[in-house]
């Protein structure tokens, strides 16, 4: 059986920014891809572009040069609305602090994405209590952020990372704000419900026993893609 074709690549990919007048290179030529059903590991020191990477891999910063692909799409074809419509369909993202709506409920937070992409009330909620039974919250559905533990907010937010059925998972640090124990809890579902879904998933972590849980390691220092391989 011939590999499956990725549903994330990004080829060349340069970002620098602008620092006391001199342009600090983040980013410098980074190559990579990620494929359906595959779970691959971002480590890197503090301040190695890890989030910057993440942020125009998930369409939501540009790149200064180089290619980032999406289910097939090359992003620099398309224009913002196009761009938008890319990212809500096909990329979910699950981050280190949860970023939940706090006047809302754990099914209304997992929802409102759909509603956004379009999806009736109904048929949303529907959606968000199948997922939150998943990621083991049935009984706390109606529930806001403020009478959920961290561990159960960060829950919801793989909850609604998932909402839209995306093709490529983008995790910045998920269990980074976590103690030990319900970092691995966490992460676990997460794994869990990747490879149910068959999603392309590039999770960025410190924590290389999570790391080497993952299928590959890619290593970013200095801008670039210094290792590719499996766990190490």
């Amino acid at each position: 059986m011939s590999e499956l074709a990725p549903v994330l690549a990004l080829d060349g990919v340069c970002k620098s920014f602008r620092q006391a007048g001199d342009a600090l290179d983040v980013l410098s030529g980074v190559d990579l891809a990620v494929r359906p059903g595959e779970l691959v590991a971002l480590v890197g020191p503090s301040g190695a572009g890890k989030s910057t990477l993440l942020h125009i891999a998930g369409l939501l910063e540009r790149a200064d040069s180089g290619e980032v692909v999406v289910a097939g799409q090359v992003a620099s074809r398309l224009d913002d609305g196009a761009r938008t419509a890319l990212r809500r369909g096909t990329i979910g993202f699950v981050y280190q602090y949860h970023h939940l709506l706090p006047e809302f409920s754990a099914l209304e937070n997992v929802a409102l994405p759909q509603m956004i992409a379009g999806v009736r009330k109904p048929a949303a909620a529907a959606r968000a209590r199948d997922l939150l039974r998943a990621v083991g919250l049935g009984e706390r559905m109606s529930h806001r952020p403020a009478r959920l533990s961290g561990g159960e907010q960060q829950r919801v937010a793989i909850a609604r990372g998932l909402a839209n059925e995306p093709g490529v998972l983008l995790a910045d640090e998920p269990t980074g704000n976590l103690d030990p124990h319900t970092a691995d809890e966490v992460f676990a579902l997460l794994v869990g419900l990747v490879r149910v879904a068959g999603l392309a998933a590039l999770i960025a972590t410190h924590n290389m026993a999570l790391a080497r849980r993952m299928d590959r390691i890619l290593r970013l220092e200095d801008g670039d893609v210094v290792a590719n391989g499996l766990p190490i």
